[in-house]
């Protein structure tokens, strides 16, 4: 598995293989880590040198206090960085979106229209389902092109509600 970590602000690529080895940057580390208190103290061999560490987590960071320094840590694996950034592309979209039921249901309200003009998050469908009403809104600023649904229809999971540009 590899890891982005970043320590007060110095960035690492950490690799972790199958047979117990570590890659940071490149080059291969001894390290050895046990958890001594959970989730507070650890012990770490690293390079054949012992380490204790106190490590607090706070909002998806880590600060880790390490031979009287402190260090503010962010670890993300690579999973969660392809995520991010096909999430942040997502936000840059542009020309037509087709905003799509997320599950089946039974349309309650369609408070726009075709032609109107729509900002990011503004409700455009009102969908009914397992008796809870859920409000799908406008993935970005835009016109509705076309509204295809109605009150009262039942609709199944990825059918086209409305399309915007």
């Amino acid at each position: 598995m590899k890891y982005q970590t970043i320590v007060n602000g110095q960035t690492f690529d950490i690799e972790i293989n199958q047979d117990g080895r570590i890659l940071v940057n490149g080059e291969e580390r001894a390290i050895d880590f046990r958890v001594l208190r959970e989730g507070e103290l650890y012990s770490i061999l690293l390079d054949h040198r012992s380490y204790e560490a106190v490590v607090d987590e706070r909002d998806n960071t880590y600060y880790v206090l390490l031979v009287g320094d402190m260090y503010e840590v962010q670890v993300t694996d690579e999973r969660s960085r392809r995520l991010a950034s096909a999430f942040m592309a997502f936000g840059e979209v542009s020309g037509e979106v087709s905003v799509r039921a997320p599950m089946p249901g039974l349309i309650v309200r369609v408070p726009v229209q075709e032609g109107e003009a729509v900002t990011k998050g503004q409700t455009l469908v009102i969908l009914e389902s397992m008796k809870m009403e859920n409000e799908l809104k406008a993935p970005r600023d835009g016109t509705v092109r076309h509204v295809h649904v109605k009150a009262g229809d039942s609709v199944e999971q990825n059918k086209v509600l409305v399309t915007l540009t």
